[in-house]
């Protein structure tokens, strides 16, 4: 059951020249290997650590096991196995669809749709942990995403002290509203490009590399408006600037880096304008694309942040150090009022169930919500004030992953969430969809041979209004 009924078909999994083969193919499989290379080395620690826990090392090799299987049926195109039942949520959703994907040839690594076969592939991960005693809170990817957070010092460490230095001049802002429109567009520009570090596209990238993505300076930033294919930031602003005490919902992508200038972000909206009250931000409640923020993402990053040893490669100076410990001294209390909060209990473990969260680690178009979640529907659409979906997978499921003609307006590609609430899309190009995007300038760049659509070189800011009645 759907709300909508694309005109257009979804890309071709098998199209050896799409991106989504290249990822089965290619990315996948090291991300795979990835796993299993921290399996082994925390069975290792197991092994000759003070606490010895033979069960741990057990259901440990269980799972090299099991993933090393799963490598090896991807690579040759094997029928994907449904989802165990391991007690937690969305079971059924999948292994529902794969039956029907099944009965229509397109239930093998190969032929299944992309979207679903990328989905899929988290969630069965997940009962492979969710099956263990040892293994259940554990996050396979979390030695990563904090690794790499702490290789991002010197872009924290300078956004913390721009902001604080606005801070300063919190009075000249407030005596002329319009530089809250100029100050918004650079900060939104931030949350826009934080996205450029995300894990499950990292595979082929070294991190020394980092530091240039995450680059957010005044003249970076004018370098890369001519990268944005699709500028709503006006109709976004126009938004904002007529709200009191509004709230903003924040759709979350990857964590660590893009999480603290989501932070900052938020921030922002709530300290120095007078437009924005609240922030509530959505995370995932498995282990979901590598980098995605859970929970317990959420929580640890005030106390990473916190700890001066933890980005001390980057050697801060002391008024650093200072302002970054100002920052995340103001976000505590911020969570501790509710200013900020997360869409779930900060207590929710890896694996959770809640209402307002399942639908997010599942497979459907965004413009299913209000079927398969209506309290999220509901929350977003009476509540809500502004909804950001950050990343790009938000927007392969806002569009559906659907190979829309690249004009194709935004508000027709999202169905019948359009207009259910005022959303904002912030995307760099990592998948093959594109919407929105004048024909004569996606031709250029098709014609060119760079490609534009997956290499998160250019990006998109989309925005739709609420419409009211």
């Amino acid at each position: 059951m759907s709300l909508f009924q694309a005109p257009y078909p979804p890309y071709d999994p098998t199209d050896r020249e799409g991106f989504s083969y290249e990822t089965v193919l290619k990315r996948w499989p090291v991300i795979l290997a990835g796993i299993v290379d921290t399996l082994h080395r925390e069975n290792h620690n197991a092994i000759v650590g003070g606490n010895k826990n033979p069960t741990k090392v057990e259901e440990g090799n269980a799972l090299i096991e099991l993933i090393g299987k799963l490598k090896y049926e991807m690579a040759r195109d094997k029928p994907l196995e449904p989802i165990p039942e391991d007690k937690e949520t969305n079971v059924d959703v999948y292994n529902t669809e794969l039956k029907r994907l099944t009965a229509e040839g397109k239930g093998t690594w190969f032929t299944a749709p992309w979207l679903y076969a990328e989905c899929y592939l988290y969630r069965l991960l997940r009962a492979y942990f969710a099956q263990t005693t040892s293994w259940r809170e554990f996050d396979p990817f979390r030695s990563q995403k904090v690794e790499t957070f702490q290789k991002s010092g010197v872009s924290i460490h300078k956004i913390a002290t721009s902001i604080r230095e606005l801070e300063q001049e919190k009075g000249k802002l407030e005596a002329d509203p319009t530089n809250f429109k100029i100050l918004f567009r650079e900060m939104i520009q931030m949350c826009l490009w934080g996205n450029a570090t995300d894990l499950s596209l990292l595979t082929n990238l070294s991190l020394d590399d980092i530091e240039n993505l995450q680059s957010v300076g005044k003249d970076a930033q004018a370098a890369r408006q001519s990268f944005i294919l699709k500028d709503d930031q006006d109709a976004v602003w126009d938004q904002l600037k007529n709200l009191k005490d509004g709230r903003v919902d924040i759709v979350l992508d990857n964590s660590g880096f893009e999480l603290f200038t989501d932070m900052v972000f938020a921030d922002f909206l709530v300290t120095y304008t007078p437009y924005v009250s609240s922030v509530v931000f959505h995370p995932k409640l498995i282990p979901w694309f590598v980098s995605d923020v859970t929970p317990p993402d959420f929580v640890e990053i005030a106390g990473l942040l916190a700890d001066e040893g933890f980005l001390a490669s980057s050697n801060p100076s002391d008024a650093e150090k200072d302002n970054l410990k100002h920052l995340v001294e103001r976000w505590t209390s911020y969570v501790d009022s509710g200013v900020f909060s997360m869409s779930v209990p900060q207590d929710t473990r890896l694996g959770g169930d809640s209402d307002m969260a399942n639908f997010w680690t599942t497979q459907y178009p965004y413009w299913d919500t209000k079927i398969h979640a209506p309290a999220l529907w509901n929350s977003l659409h009476e509540k809500s004030d502004l909804v950001v979906f950050k990343g790009d997978l938000n927007y392969r499921k806002l569009t559906g992953d659907i190979a829309w003609p690249a004009d194709t307006p935004f508000e027709e590609a999202i169905g019948p969430l359009a207009g259910a609430f005022p959303i904002l899309s912030l995307r760099t190009n990592k998948a093959d969809v594109v919407v929105g995007v004048p024909s004569d300038v996606a031709a250029k760049l098709d014609a060119s041979g760079e490609k534009w659509r997956v290499n998160g070189k250019y990006a998109l800011i989309s925005f739709w209004p609420k419409v009211q009645g």
